[in-house]
């Protein structure tokens, strides 16, 4: 973790664009944070909560690392273009700078048309001799840049190995974590009769969202304080970009209420407010499914994960893991790749949202805190 968190420091350098830098820094000190954190943590509960921050630490700074990557390979083909373009200039400047270094002769400096000649070649060559010394510091530092651009990428092949294998350590440290975990509040315990009915005849989430509340017993009452002051700035439960809006056709030509993002594969999904589990599963067509009640008339459905945590019926903190995408991990050749020909891979994987106020869908970005644009 400390090898990886000193190459993101390299990345946040001048030879990387701003933003990069930005989110190397920020990702490395978060991987330090929950280090820390992690060494600190007693309970189950804190380790799921360590382990939770180091995953997406990680998460931030193989992204943060991409980027970095990536430009310095498109400076580094954008110089050696350029380099390319100017190899005439560069051989002829080559030539007249071997040949001013190899005659050093006091003849070299007379001119056959005598004192007047040899006084105007010397104020050429003045003139001449710092635009040359220009040329040569400029064509220097270009070469120098190269070779700081292909050491960086080079010293960055095995600390990306490190990292992407640390991440998929800390998935599974998470999970063994979230398995051992028993100090959560549990509001209810399910019914698991009922709910294999519910789910045999339900056609539609809107039929299986609205028979939750029949698959429990022992319900306690919601005691988690309401969120609408916080409508419009809840993180979304997981780092993408929103594919499809609200009331969008997708590629077979279907309309859902809630909002499709794009992932990368095997990315963390958490709840972005305390919440209580209602269901964690398969359905219908959804996949695995994790739906949430932050409060009550409140469903927060998650759709589309290649695993799941938690019990129906567990009383989640917010920023606690609900479950994983699927997909393979992303490879070191892809983050290195400067072209980004396999750049699809980056966000294979999709999540699909919903939020329901009472028995309505309502367009998830009203609630979420994105960019909208």
């Amino acid at each position: 973790m400390i090898r990886l968190a000193l190459l993101l420091t390299l990345l946040s350098g001048p030879v990387l664009a701003q933003s990069a830098g930005e989110a190397a820094k920020t990702a490395a000190d978060a991987l330090e944070a929950a280090s820390i954190q992690l060494d600190r943590a007693e309970s189950a509960r804190d380790r799921v909560a360590a382990l939770t921050q180091t995953v997406r630490a990680y998460e931030d700074g193989l992204a943060a690392m991409r980027q970095g990557l990536r430009a310095a390979a498109i400076r580094e083909t954008e110089l050696g273009r350029k380099l390319a373009a100017q190899e005439g200039e560069v051989s002829q400047l080559l030539g007249v700078l071997s040949a001013l270094g190899g005659q050093v002769q006091p003849q070299t400096l007379l001119h056959p048309q005598g004192p007047l000649g040899t006084a105007r070649s010397g104020m050429l060559v003045a003139a001449v001799t710092p635009g040359l010394a220009d040329q040569a510091a400029r064509l220097r530092r270009d070469l120098e840049e190269v070779t700081a651009l292909r050491d960086l990428q080079q010293s960055a092949a095995n600390t990306l190995k490190e990292g992407l294998s640390g991440v998929q350590a800390a998935r599974t440290e998470l999970s063994q974590a979230i398995a051992d975990r028993t100090d959560l509040p549990r509001r209810f315990t399910e019914d698991p009769i009922r709910l294999e009915i519910l789910i045999a005849s339900t056609e539609t989430l809107q039929g299986f969202a609205s028979g939750l509340s029949q698959i429990v017993e022992n319900e306690e009452p919601q005691n988690l304080p309401r969120i609408a002051g916080q409508k419009g700035a809840l993180p979304l439960p997981v780092r993408g970009v929103i594919l499809r809006r609200a009331g969008e056709q997708d590629a077979a030509g279907v309309v859902r209420p809630g909002i499709v993002v794009a992932t990368q594969p095997k990315a963390l999904v958490t709840t972005p407010t305390a919440a209580t589990i209602r269901y964690n599963g398969p359905l219908l067509d959804y996949g695995l499914v994790t739906i949430l009640e932050p409060q009550a008339d409140l469903l927060l459905v998650i759709a589309g994960l290649a695993e799941v945590y938690g019990a129906i019926g567990q009383v989640l903190p917010a920023g606690s893991p609900v479950g994983l995408m699927g997909g393979e991990s992303v490879r070191t050749g892809d983050i290195q790749s400067p072209i980004g020909e396999r750049g699809g891979a980056e966000r294979s994987e999709t999540l699909y949202i919903e939020m329901r106020e009472g028995d309505a869908p309502v367009d998830p970005l009203t609630w979420f805190a994105t960019d909208k644009g």
